[in-house]
């Protein structure tokens, strides 16, 4: 993959629960992590004492975090009412060159911070909650 800027990584919150998604305003550092948790079959046969680990199985999961600023109100309100209810809501994540990840997240942390002179800062953490689907992103130059 070639590099990429790091504010093309997008973060993108569904407004109106029918999937329309708005890219994460204000967001300066985006993180986004994708796991998998092995299960372990080693015994007492195991070849030479190695672990053994048994193949497509585990949970799978994804989390994303971000810092940034504040300076959209609606996308600041939609998070924080989805942090609030504690709702599991579709979000997408824009890699470029690895893809487009869609898929139920839920808000789990939102920090916020500021200094008497400066900005207005927020921190955000969302775990996934469901299925991530992967699919084709558009040509280049057809996404921004």
């Amino acid at each position: 993959m070639a590099a990429i800027k790091g504010k093309d990584i997008l973060v993108k919150i569904d407004m109106t629960g029918t999937g329309s998604f708005t890219t994460f305003a204000g967001l300066r550092a985006t993180r986004v992590s994708f796991n998998a948790e092995t299960v372990d079959v080693t015994n007492m046969a195991s070849e030479g004492g190695w672990r053994e680990l048994l193949a497509n199985t585990g949970v799978r999961s994804a989390s994303i975090s971000g810092s940034g600023v504040f300076l959209d109100e609606d996308t600041d309100n939609r998070a924080w009412t989805y942090f609030m209810n504690a709702d599991v809501n579709e979000f997408e994540v824009i890699i470029p060159g690895l893809g487009n990840f869609r898929g139920p997240f839920q808000i789990t942390s939102m920090e916020f911070a500021g200094k008497f002179d400066g900005e207005a800062t927020y921190e955000i953490t969302l775990a996934s909650g469901g299925k991530i689907d992967t699919f084709t992103p558009p040509p280049p130059g057809g996404l921004f």
